[in-house]
Order: C-alpha cells, then structure tokens, then sequence
C-alpha cells in the first residue's frame, strides 16, 4: 500500500505572496459551510495558493468526559486550556502544495488530481516540508499543537459543541469509511472491514469537498490523518496555558481520522499516535502559523 517517489529538484522559479484579507473575502466557493470569515489570509507560492484562518483564541475544555463511554482512555481527562490566537490552514497540505515546495509528490493516490491532499508522508518529511516553505516565504510555519488542533476543530470561540468538526453527522463533513469509496457502505463500527472498504475502491477525495465547520476549516476530521507538533503523554486534571506537549517522547500526534476510517476514530477528542517516522496512505497534515 505504500510507495515513495524519488524527489526531484525543488522548482527554481520563486514567487511569494500573503495577503491578510477581510470578512468580505469569500472562501466558500462550492457552496458548503460558511460563506464569510473573518481574518482569513492567503499564502502563494510558486502559483500555488491557500488560506490561513485565524482562530481567535480562548478557554476550552480539551479532551472526553468520563461520562463518554466511546471515548478512548488517551482522550481523558478533559481538562481546560487557554490558548492565544493563532492561523491554521484551510485546509490539508494538498498535492499541489507540496509538488510547488518540494519539487515531488510522495502521495500514493498521485495522479488524482492536485487538490487532493498529499498523504504518504511522515512526521520528519511534514517537517522538511515546513522548513522548505519558511525558506521561500520568510514566515514561521509549523505544525499545529494539539491544543490549537482540538480547539480549532471545535470551531474556536464559535463552536456550537458538535461531536465531529461541523456537525453532529459525520457524513456532511467527512470522508470516511462509508463514503469514501464506490458506494456507501452500510452498517456501524462494528461492521468495519479491511478487505470490505478497500474492494469499494474507497481513497482520499478533493479538500473542500465536504462542509466546512464553524470558522471555515475543511477536512478536520476524515480524508487523512494529520500530524501534530507534539510529543503524545497522557493527559491530567490541571488546566494548562498554550500547551506544547511533551518535552520528548517515542510517538507523535496524530488527528482527525483518516478515509478508510470509522466514526469512533473521527470524533474532535480523538487522539491518535504514530512513529514520527512512519508513512501511508491515510496519513498527511495541516500547517499553522
């Protein structure tokens, strides 16, 4: 299921640009969530533009209650965190982007289209990635804490308490194991299969596809899973400030459910980890600023 292609050359040809835009600026151009948002920039880079959202920061409660009982263990306690403002990409690093930056495209899924989002990449490549678009924009990309991950997935100061990203049905946000393939495919959790959701042909799918949630982000949840800055450890009770993770550790963070799967790994409080050195094709990410 993977494959990594030989780098090529980065592109010679520089062009930059990152223009903060106000609340007139559209970025709904398919029709679904939002039509309007506040303080959303756009980056370009050698052609290739996206959009940065700022997110507003504030006081969450980060993570499941003890009461939910889909919840994972890694997911408590909830705990509250203050966070300050912060950008975060419209959407997942697409194809496009990467090709633009790195002068590849490692994606398995490579030749469906530039908008779909690269996958295929591990934590130390995603990092790579970042340092070679700082270069050619003079800006301080990164990865997303987990924090700023969670909480902008809830929709900031404007989250409406939605279990996934957007909505309380994860259909109208996400692609998944139901809908990410030929057909839908019927049947709860439980009725997961391996074999089942790779004969429906099911794979990533355009970013901006599905609706976005409340401050205008796509894809939070579903499409691929999204590495995140930080070192995973377990969680406490104590209420923490602009938390940064673990000092060290062995795993990386991971977020936001991935096509091939099911609802329980799709939830704004899921938390997944992985060797920062491991690849699929499920897995990709998101930058931040």
């Amino acid at each position: 299921m993977k494959r990594i292609l030989k780098k090529m050359p980065v592109v010679a040809v520089l062009l930059v640009g990152f223009v903060i835009t106000s609340c007139e600026d559209e970025i709904n151009g398919r029709g679904h969530g939002k039509s309007f948002i506040a303080g959303r920039s756009v980056v370009t880079v050698n052609g290739v533009s996206f959009g940065m959202i700022k997110v507003k920061g504030g006081t969450f409660q980060m993570g499941a209650p003890d009461s939910d009982t889909v919840a994972y263990n890694l997911e408590k306690p909830q705990h509250i965190v203050t966070l300050g403002d912060f950008y975060i990409a419209e959407t997942e690093v697409t194809q496009e982007l990467w090709q633009a930056v790195m002068g590849s495209n490692p994606s398995y899924y490579n030749t469906k289209g530039a908008d779909y989002p690269v996958e295929n990449v591990t934590w130390y490549d995603c990092d790579d990635f970042i340092n070679r678009l700082n270069a050619l924009t003079g800006k301080r990309f990164r990865m997303p804490t987990e924090a700023e991950w969670e909480y902008a997935a809830r929709g900031g100061r404007n989250s409406r308490g939605y279990r996934y990203s957007g909505s309380n049905c994860l259909d109208d946000v996400a692609w998944y194991w139901k809908n990410s393939g030929d057909r839908y495919l019927q049947g709860n959790d439980s009725d997961w299969k391996w074999d089942t959701v790779m004969n429906n042909n099911c794979c990533t799918h355009p970013v901006r596809s599905k609706a976005s949630n409340e401050i205008g982000l796509y894809d939070m949840n579903g499409n691929v899973w999204e590495w995140c800055n930080d070192w995973c450890s377990t969680y406490t009770a104590d209420a923490e400030k602009n938390p940064r993770g673990a000092d060290s550790g062995s795993v990386r963070v991971v977020r936001g459910g991935g096509w091939y799967d099911f609802e329980r790994n799709s939830r704004v409080s899921q938390r997944g980890k992985h060797n920062p050195d491991y690849h699929s094709n499920c897995f990709g990410l998101r930058i931040a600023l």
